[in-house]
């Protein structure tokens, strides 16, 4: 709460959002999509890539994201948010473009989310970990200490899983760094 990061959040999302200009004649839901295109592009895809960076050069693999070309994305963002989803999918541009090249499977194949580990026993092991952090653990400084508890046995959801993932990351990040905290 000292931290205030309920509103430094929302003041990041509402400066990214004012960086999106708007299209003369744009309905308000193709603007809406315009700005979540945006959002994705100048926050998470970076996320992504560098994921998948560490995770190829850990194992010594080259990757190409062919679809991440600067021209390809800045030419696509401004496509109308109506012919990127001419046949009601995802993807439908590069559907579109692809079909006479690739296999009709392949064209008609469900999009799939980028992959995380599915394992039970992984889900088992976050909250091990969670539970086994020390009492004085400098995480308890800028989370609710029983929130964090409460997350060890806890009834394992996606937000669930994610919060602990964010705690765990947030304990290395702080026995890593050890940045000054100051209220």
């Amino acid at each position: 709460d000292r931290l205030g990061l309920d509103e430094y959040r929302a003041e990041k999302y509402r400066e990214a959002v004012a960086e999106v200009d708007r299209v003369p004649g744009e309905d308000d839901f193709t603007h809406r999509m315009r700005v979540m295109s945006y959002l994705h592009l100048t926050r998470f895809v970076r996320m992504l890539l560098d994921r998948k960076d560490r995770m190829s050069m850990a194992v010594g693999l080259e990757v190409r994201v062919p679809f991440c070309d600067h021209r390809l994305v800045e030419y696509v963002y401004n496509t109308p948010w109506a012919m990127k989803t001419f046949d009601g999918r995802e993807k439908s541009l590069l559907r579109g473009a692809a079909r006479d090249v690739l296999p009709e499977s392949v064209v008609q194949r469900v999009k799939s989310p980028y992959p995380s580990t599915q394992d039970p026993a992984y889900a088992l092991e976050l909250q091990r970990q969670v539970r086994d952090l020390d009492r004085d653990n400098r995480v308890f400084d800028l989370m609710d200490r029983k929130y964090v508890t409460d997350l060890g046995t806890a009834e394992m959801t996606p937000l669930v899983r994610g919060s602990i993932e964010r705690v765990l990351n947030m304990a290395v990040w702080l026995d890593i760094y050890r940045p000054e905290v100051v209220s």
